[in-house]
């Protein structure tokens, strides 16, 4: 089939270039959608690791989430019920890298992995009982950089851990 005819265009080609034409001009102009993106909302799409971010659980309780070579440690949603209203929260640099108190028990807490506490839940000092709230948010006791990102896989996943 030949495009041109003389330097014109084909009849049938001249038709349907039109028609395009036709169709893809706009009817009305473009609202927007009610799921679409709002000023100042920030949205981020992230790959690689991170996205793999999973919390893993040791045998004595406590939870952990890596990103980016830091963990975040907790205590789990059953030890937070064991020990019901906590009142006190304390550091040590021992083995045991603190002590939760409550009226019913304490408990010590030991870290999940090898590596150098980089950060302390401040707010734990001046309201423990963030500790009795969602655990896995605002209930974080350290963050860690892991010195041996391979000791995640001796621990627990969540599924194993409610069983």
């Amino acid at each position: 089939m030949d495009l041109e005819i003389d330097g014109r265009m084909a009849p049938s080609l001249r038709a349907a270039v039109s028609n395009l034409r036709a169709v893809s001009a706009p009817v009305a102009p473009c609202l927007p959608q009610p799921w679409g993106l709002r000023v100042g909302v920030v949205r981020g799409l992230r790959t690689g690791p991170t996205l793999l971010s999973v919390r893993k659980f040791t045998d004595k309780r406590e939870w952990i989430t890596t990103e980016n070579g830091i963990g975040t440690v907790g205590i789990s949603k059953f030890a937070q019920e064991a020990l019901a209203d906590v009142k006190a929260f304390s550091i040590s640099s021992l083995e045991e890298f603190g002590a939760l108190e409550s009226v019913k028990a304490a408990s010590e807490l030991c870290s999940p992995l090898s590596g150098e506490v980089t950060e302390i839940n401040e707010a734990l000092a001046q309201n423990p009982g963030l500790v009795n709230k969602p655990c896995y948010e605002d209930g974080w006791l350290i963050k860690m950089t892991l010195s041996n990102p391979s000791e995640l896989d001796e621990l627990m996943s969540e599924e194993t851990y409610e069983k």
